[in-house]
């Protein structure tokens, strides 16, 4: 137990302050009259914050500083325990709910995986919505802190890679010597997007709560709506478009804002390999599926079929999860390329999900200079990302991560064939809640949702949102016996 404490102490802060979450769901049930909800919501402020500020005086003592191997314990506790807390008020919000159902939800929201469990969302009380959303809004935070700030320094990230990448003075894991700069000045870069992203879906004709809940979920890459039908609710080209634009901001790397911010030049977006490499993926997927729906007269016209094409592509891709049709009707390639896509579209140190464009950039790079070399067996064609060369390490851990990746999915497959589930429904479930996409195929299509599964597949997706969430490593060293010994 004593060497749990340091972890327990950084837990307590992280739960005092997820305690003012609630305020926001709090502050719309006020101003909405909704003076039911306002008490579980003010329930759920004082009792986080209650347990926080125990669990931090029992605590209190521990004098040893967090070591690398604290944090992998953290950062899995932390993402199991939030979503429990953010999970209990929608059992008291939300007509017959389960608690497999209600911690899917909070897992999905924190996650910003977008896969609810939920029906009827046009009817749920405003505050449970906003909740819901804001859920993804505070995931996108916590994962910006994750990925560029955490994750390397346990050796573990998709941001670990731009020690490859990144030339001069930027090549260091954090843009400012502490953890908590780099987080001040990527959050700000952050806020100041979602105000843009607010006012710009405000101004495209949605109403405040809507422009407010899907800016979280935008900027978060989170995919989760107010309404069942998702931007079919709104059918407007406008306010797709304001969609498509912000989603494909988001996929970037907050890091390389802070760095175009820095050097007051956006010469560092155009010179970054894997930024160029996720646009040209976003317009090839969008001009090829656009072609697709036209030749299958899905679509009875090109801008028609363009528009379609574009706001499914991005939203997918980026790991979003939008809808504004049901993809699935589509001829099957469509479908399958943008799920495709979304395992590997988004840059590391975006709030996008996938195993992320650099990692997909080093492997095809790896798997050329192969090719290359048994043509040529003693050549000398080194792996370069950016201008420099990519270190063996970097490459066998790519590998070993990739090697992991297919490994899960196809173990979590299995695991959901053995439920009852068909093939289909059972593999995309897996393959969206591992890369955080949200909606799948089948049973769990864009029309369809999560709900319709058991409590046991839903604990199983549940963890495959965390698994992917957390770059799989940082869960799964957990498991092996050498964490735990001394």
């Amino acid at each position: 137990m004593d060497s749990l404490q340091p972890v327990l102490a950084v837990l307590a802060r992280v739960l005092m302050g997820f305690s003012f979450a609630y305020l926001v769901p709090l502050a719309w049930s006020l101003g909405a009259g909704d003076a039911a909800n306002a008490r579980v919501w003010g329930t759920g402020f004082i009792l986080s914050l209650l347990a926080g500020w125990v669990l931090g005086r029992s605590v209190r003592h521990q004098g040893r500083e967090l070591q690398p191997r604290d944090g992998f314990l953290l950062v899995t506790l932390v993402w199991i325990v939030l979503p429990a807390c953010a999970a209990a008020p929608l059992m008291y919000t939300v007509p017959d709910l389960e608690w497999a159902d209600a911690y899917f939800e909070a897992m999905s929201g924190l996650t910003a995986t977008g896969a609810t469990a939920l029906t009827g969302l046009d009817r749920l009380p405003l505050s449970v919505n906003i909740w819901r959303c804001f859920l993804q809004y505070i995931g996108g935070l916590g994962i910006i802190l994750l990925v560029v700030a955490v994750l390397p320094l346990l050796g573990l990230g998709g941001m670990q890679l731009y020690r490859a990448e990144t030339p001069g003075p930027l090549k260091d894991d954090k843009l400012t010597p502490r953890i908590a700069e780099t987080a001040r000045g990527l959050w700000t870069v952050y806020f100041t997007l979602s105000a843009a992203c607010l006012l710009a879906y405000r101004l495209a004709g949605m109403d405040w709560p809507d422009a407010f809940m899907h800016m979280c979920t935008t900027m978060g890459l989170g995919g989760f709506s107010s309404h069942d039908a998702s931007f079919a609710h709104f059918d407007s080209a406008l306010v797709e478009a304001v969609a498509i634009v912000f989603m494909t901001l988001a996929g970037v790397s907050f890091l390389r804002y802070f760095a175009v911010w820095r050097a007051r030049s956006a010469g560092v977006l155009r010179s970054d390999a894997e930024v160029r490499a996720y646009l040209l993926v976003l317009l090839g997927g969008t001009l090829t599926v656009s072609f697709v729906l036209l030749a299958h007269d899905t679509y009875d016209t090109f801008p028609a079929a363009l528009r379609a094409a574009a706001f499914h592509v991005v939203s997918l891709a980026t790991t979003t999860g939008y809808a504004s049709a049901d993809y699935a009707r589509w001829p099957a390639f469509a479908p399958v390329l943008m799920i495709f896509l979304g395992c590997f579209a988004s840059c590391a140190g975006s709030t996008g999900g996938g195993i992320k464009m650099v990692r997909m950039l080093l492997l095809v790079k790896q798997a050329r200079r192969e090719l290359v070399r048994i043509i040529h067996p003693r050549v000398v064609n080194p792996v370069t990302l950016g201008g420099a060369t990519v270190p063996a390490t970097v490459l066998a851990a790519v590998l070993a991560y990739m090697l992991i990746y297919g490994a899960s999915i196809i173990g979590l497959t299995l695991v959901m064939l053995l439920s009852g589930l068909d093939l289909v429904t059972a593999f995309s479930a897996v393959i969206v809640c591992v890369n955080n996409i949200g909606p799948g195929l089948g049973e769990v299509g864009p029309i369809g949702y999560f709900g319709v599964l058991n409590d046991f597949q839903l604990w199983v997706l549940s963890f495959a949102m965390l698994l992917g969430r957390l770059e799989l490593m940082s869960v799964l060293v957990l498991l092996t016996p050498q964490f735990w010994r001394k």
